[in-house]
C-alpha cells in the first residue's frame, strides 16, 4: 500500500485528482498519480481515449492507461484504484478531511457518463 501525503484537484476545463504518493524508497520525496478528464475536448477524441487517464511517476514510460474503478474506503482510511494495466491501494490517513471531499466531488464530476465503476465516492 502506498501513503499519500496530500491530494491536489482541480475542476476548470481539466478535472484532475492528484495523490501526492510518497517514494517507497525515500518518503520525503513524492511521486504523483494523477487522475485527468477534460470533458471539454472529449468529442474531438476517438471513443477509446475517452474517459480518464491516468498516469503515475512510477510508471512514466508507460503508454496511457485508463481508469476502470475507483473505491473509497472511508473507515480505512483508503482508496483503490484500478486501471487498464494497474492497481492502486492508497492509505490516505495522513490526507486532510477537506482534500478527501474536493477528491470525491471530482472524481463524481469525472463520472458523469458512468464511464467507470465507483464505491463509496
Amino acid at each position: 500500500m502506498d501513503t499519500v501525503a496530500f491530494i491536489a484537484t482541480e475542476s476548470g476545463d481539466d478535472l484532475i485528482v492528484s495523490f501526492a504518493v510518497q517514494d517507497l524508497e525515500d518518503p520525503s520525496e513524492i511521486e504523483s498519480l494523477i487522475l485527468l478528464r477534460t470533458p471539454k475536448y472529449e468529442s474531438i477524441l476517438d471513443e477509446n481515449e475517452r474517459g480518464v487517464s491516468v498516469s503515475f511517476e512510477r510508471y512514466a514510460d508507460e503508454e496511457d492507461d485508463y481508469l476502470k474503478a475507483v473505491e473509497y474506503l472511508e473507515a480505512e482510511s483508503t482508496v483503490r484504484v484500478r486501471t487498464l494495466s494497474h492497481e492502486y491501494e492508497l492509505d490516505v490517513r495522513k490526507v486532510d478531511a477537506k482534500e478527501l471531499k474536493k477528491m470525491r466531488q471530482i472524481l463524481r464530476k469525472m463520472n458523469y457518463d458512468q464511464k467507470f465503476q465507483t464505491s463509496g465516492v
